[in-house]
Formats: C-alpha cells, sequence, structure tokens
C-alpha cells in the first residue's frame, strides 16, 4: 500500500484532538509520576548533563505506562483499556520497553555521547580550531557520533511503526521509507516545538513576576503534558502507519 504523508497526519491529528477527553484521564498519572521525578530531580540533584540524561531514561517508564494505553486506545477502542495507566506494570509495557530499547537503544546511546563529549561550547567558537585546540579536539571527536546519531534516529524512525514485529518492519514499510520518517520526524518536531513554547513563554510571564520557584513548578507542569501530547501523537501516527501497512485486524494473523 502506498502511504499519503497527508492522510496519515490528518487521522492521527484528527483522532488525539477529537479524543482529549480521554487523554486527560488516561495522562493523569503519569504526569503526576513524570512531574514528581521532575521535582525530586531538581530539589536533591545538581543539575548537569549527566543527571538530566539520568532524569530523561527513569521518565521512560510512566511514559511507556501511558504509550501502551493509548496505543490500544488506538487500535483497539477505549473498552479495550483495563486500568488506569501509571497504576500497575505488565507484560505488555515490558514488551513496549523492550520494543523501544531494540529501535531506540542506540540512539539514545549516542545522543548520550555526543552531549557527554562535546560537553558546553561557545556557539562563536564553533570552527574556531586555531582559538581553542580543546575545541578542535572536541569537534573532531563529536563529529563521528553526531553522524551516527543522525543515521541511527533516520533508521529508528523508519521502524519504530512495527509495534512488537520489529523485525518485520523493515519488509512492511518498503517503498514508503520517507513517508513514514516524515511523518513521525513532522510529529516528533511539532511536539518539540509545542513544549519549546510551553517552557518558555509560562517561565518567562511568571518570572516577570518574582516568582521563581512557583514558575518553575508551573513550566514543568504545563510543559511535561504538552511532552505527553506529543507522546500521544506519535503513538497514534505509529499506530495509523501500521494499521494501514498491514491491514491489521485483532485475531487476524499478519501476512
Amino acid at each position: 500500500m502506498k502511504l499519503s504523508f497527508g492522510a496519515i497526519l490528518s487521522e492521527s491529528f484528527g483522532f488525539f484532538f477529537a479524543r482529549l477527553g480521554l487523554f486527560f484521564h488516561l495522562v493523569t498519572v503519569p504526569w503526576i509520576l513524570s512531574l514528581a521525578l521532575r521535582i525530586l530531580t531538581s530539589a536533591t540533584t545538581e543539575q548537569t548533563l549527566l543527571t538530566v540524561l539520568a532524569e530523561k531514561a527513569i521518565d521512560v517508564i510512566p511514559t511507556v505506562m501511558f504509550q501502551v494505553a493509548w496505543m490500544r486506545l488506538v487500535l483497539l477502542g477505549p473498552e479495550r483499556i483495563e486500568r488506569l495507566p501509571g497504576l500497575g506494570w505488565s507484560r505488555r509495557e515490558t514488551a513496549f520497553l523492550l520494543h523501544l530499547l531494540k529501535v531506540a537503544g542506540v540512539t539514545f546511546a549516542l545522543i548520550v555521547a555526543f552531549t557527554l563529549t562535546v560537553g558546553t561550547i561557545d556557539p562563536t567558537m564553533v570552527g574556531d580550531a586555531a582559538a581553542d585546540p580543546d575545541l578542535m579536539r572536541r569537534e573532531a571527536m563529536a563529529a563521528p557520533l553526531g553522524i551516527g546519531f543522525i543515521v541511527s534516529a533516520l533508521l529508528a524512525l523508519r521502524v519504530s511503526f512495527g509495534l512488537a514485529a520489529t523485525r518485520r518492519s523493515w519488509a512492511y514499510g518498503r517503498g514508503n521509507s520517507w513517508t513514514i520518517i516524515g511523518s513521525l520526524f513532522g510529529v516528533l518536531f511539532a511536539g518539540a516545538v509545542a513544549t519549546s513554547i510551553a517552557v518558555i513563554v509560562p517561565l518567562a510571564l511568571l518570572r516577570n513576576l518574582g516568582a521563581d520557584t512557583a514558575a518553575a513548578i508551573v513550566t514543568w507542569t504545563i510543559a511535561i503534558l504538552v511532552s505527553y501530547s506529543s507522546a500521544a501523537l506519535v503513538a497514534t501516527t505509529q499506530a495509523v502507519i501500521w494499521r494501514r501497512l498491514t491491514a491489521w485486524r485483532e485475531g487476524v494473523p499478519l501476512a
């Protein structure tokens, strides 16, 4: 089947915005868990690159619980969601997490290595090797990691729609590679922009009122909710691609 970029995005965004009430119902507990993790990390540890990356890795757990429930909503309907996400862990969550590690584990490892290698770089100094030999060394070390990250990210997007059938997703998507990559990248990019806005705008408004601590908590609350909206849209897009490519129906073996 030849996929349509516009049709995939239209169905995905339409499904999500038509079910905002269900979204708020399903996201409540994972949202609270992610917010609690953010507040706890901020209060107990120094905010370094390593702690931020560790927090992101831990935050995958409530995100997976939410995404499993949301995908079941997309593919099977709300009556097949057995419990509120965040209140338990089952074999479904384990299978989804293993799939996520297979698909995106290398990409995450490369971005960690890239981040730790590059460290803090003054953008005005990039390319000025004569001025800073250490900067030249870090740029040289980071370049292959950056290329590897881009390649692995494209491959991860290409097969991520495969759900439990990771090994067969390459064959299922043959002839639709760039439509799959473009659709998922478009959703991720839109989510990243929305999350950035959700951080910048409330933080700027509240800090002007002199409420730094309250500004941080309110900003985290809004930004985490927006990031879960992005996760729901990504899961919806993956499920839509899966269903369109495989003509999947519950109980019917895949071709």
